[in-house]
């Protein structure tokens, strides 16, 4: 089994050179983070956020006990921010500040996987540049008995490496393009909220003091 891997390794480094399998080893990380994340966003409950959602709608309208057992019966990742709210916490600050330390760790990897993105068509196309020295390194060495086979082969070989990282690039982009979509939902709907918590309609209205102390 590790000799058959290991002469694998070596054919693919044979046609395409080392970028290919960098790219390889890239693309292989690249799937590692992308199922974690979409583990990840599972596990924390990212966009089902339905107790949540009850709970901030029954605040609203000013049923507290009906809010007070949606948020318990609720698992979101953000029901510790919202419970602080509904708990007494006016600070918008502070709230923003616990939402986006639960966003920040979602958001990890995020920044290799662009770096991804944006590097494997540039090392293809650095293949691709390696791959047709070498041709013409090879058209050279054939002087005067040139085989147009030789030129071909070679500019085959080189068109691969772009193809191998336009085909990482590609994936890659989609996906992370998905997760950041799916994060700035969450930050909306966790804006929303917290704005209806602070400051729900169904809040009793203030007295007014001017018409108290006219009565008085």
């Amino acid at each position: 089994m590790i000799n058959l891997l290991f002469e694998s390794l070596q054919n693919i480094l044979d046609l395409g050179g080392p970028v290919v399998l960098l790219m390889i080893g890239l693309s292989v990380l690249v799937t590692t983070v992308s199922l974690y994340k979409f583990w990840q966003y599972a596990a924390s409950g990212v966009g089902r956020h339905a107790h949540l959602k009850s709970a901030v709608e029954a605040w609203d309208v000013g049923d507290r006990s009906t809010a007070q057992a949606a948020l318990s019966a609720s698992k979101s990742y953000l029901a510790p921010v919202v419970r602080m709210a509904i708990e007494g916490q006016k600070d918008t600050q502070r709230l923003e500040a616990e939402s986006e330390t639960r966003f920040a760790k979602l958001e990890s990897g995020f920044r290799l996987l662009d770096s991804v993105a944006q590097l494997a068509p540039l090392l293809g196309l650095f293949g691709t540049v390696l791959g047709m020295i070498s041709a013409f390194q090879a058209l050279q060495e054939a002087g005067s008995q040139v085989d147009p086979s030789i030129l071909a082969g070679g500019i085959w070989v080189a068109l691969l490496t772009t193809a191998v990282g336009l085909a990482v690039a590609m994936p890659t982009a989609l996906i992370l393009s998905w997760l950041e979509s799916r994060m700035d939902r969450e930050r909306v709907f966790a804006q929303k909220a917290l704005q209806t918590i602070l400051s729900p309609e169904g809040a009793a209205p203030a007295p007014n003091v001017e018409l108290a102390h006219a009565h008085a």
